[in-house]
C-alpha cells in the first residue's frame, strides 16, 4: 500500500508514530517534502539514515525548501518505477520534479520545490540555496510528462499547494506567505489534469481542504483513500 506524510525535517522521531509501525514490506511512505535526513553529513545524520535504510518499506520525498540541494545534486540520477530519482539508499529515494511514478496500482506526479518564507533569515545562516526553485526546464518536463498521460493521474504529490488554496488557508490561518510562481503553476496542473488525490505539506497542517486536496503534516494517510491511518 501507499501512505503519505508531511515534512519531517531530519526529526528521527517522526518514525516512531505507531501508525508507520504498521507499514509492512514493500509499502512506500510518501513525504511531501523538508525531508532532511541530508543536511550536514554529520556522524548522527549518517547513523539515523542507515536506522532508516533498516524499514521494511521504501521511503520517497519529494525536497521542500529546507533541504541540502548541494548534497541531493551530487547524486546520480537513476530510473525507479518510471520516473528520475535520486537513491539515497536501497529504499530511500528522491523522487525528482515533474516526474510521474507507478507505484503499485497508482500513477504518481511529483513536483517538489517552493520559495522560503524565512528567505531573509536564511540567507543571512548561509542555509538558503536558489535550487529550491524549480527551473523553467523542470516546469516544461512536468507538463510533458502530464501530457503523455492525456492530463491524467492517480496521485498528486507536492510540497506547495495550488494558489487558490493556499490562498484560502493563509486567509483563514492568518499565516504569513507568499503566493509565489510555483503556486500559480501548480494551480494550472490542477486545472488541465484529473486526479484522485492532492497531497502537499508545506503548511505544516493536517487538513481537509476538499475531497481531493490535503495539508498533511504529521498525520499518516492512506493514500488511495484520504483517511488517516488509526495509531
Amino acid at each position: 500500500m501507499i501512505y503519505v506524510t508531511g515534512d519531517m525535517h531530519g526529526q528521527i522521531s517522526r518514525f516512531d508514530d505507531p501508525a508507520l509501525h504498521k507499514l509492512k514490506e514493500k509499502d512506500t511512505l510518501l513525504i511531501c517534502g523538508d525531508f532532511g535526513f541530508l543536511w550536514d553529513g554529520s556522524k548522527e545524520e549518517m547513523n539515523e539514515l542507515r536506522k532508516l535504510t533498516k524499514k521494511k518499506y521504501n521511503i520517497c520525498f519529494v525536497d521542500g525548501t529546507h533541504e541540502n540541494f548541494d548534497m541531493l545534486s551530487k547524486l546520480k540520477i537513476k530510473k525507479w518505477n518510471g520516473g528520475k530519482v535520486h537513491q539515497i539508499a536501497p529504499n530511500i529515494f528522491h523522487l525528482l520534479r515533474g516526474q510521474i511514478f507507478k507505484i503499485e496500482d497508482q500513477t504518481v506526479f511529483t513536483f517538489g520545490g517552493g520559495e522560503s518564507p524565512d528567505i531573509e533569515i536564511r540567507f543571512e545562516m548561509d542555509t538558503w540555496s536558489d535550487k529550491e526553485i524549480p527551473t523553467r526546464e523542470e516546469l516544461m518536463e512536468g507538463v510533458e510528462n502530464l501530457q503523455k498521460q492525456n492530463g491524467k493521474v492517480d496521485l498528486i504529490i507536492t510540497h506547495e499547494p495550488p494558489a487558490k488554496i493556499k490562498d484560502f488557508l493563509l486567509l483563514n490561518t492568518g499565516l504569513d506567505a507568499p503566493i509565489t510562481a510555483i503556486n500559480t503553476y501548480l494551480e494550472d496542473v490542477g486545472k488541465t489534469c484529473k486526479f484522485s488525490h492532492w497531497y502537499f505539506g508545506s503548511m505544516h497542517m493536517d487538513k481537509f481542504i476538499s475531497t481531493t486536496h490535503a495539508s498533511v503534516f504529521r498525520n499518516v494517510l492512506d493514500a488511495k483513500t484520504g483517511k488517516p491511518v488509526a495509531r
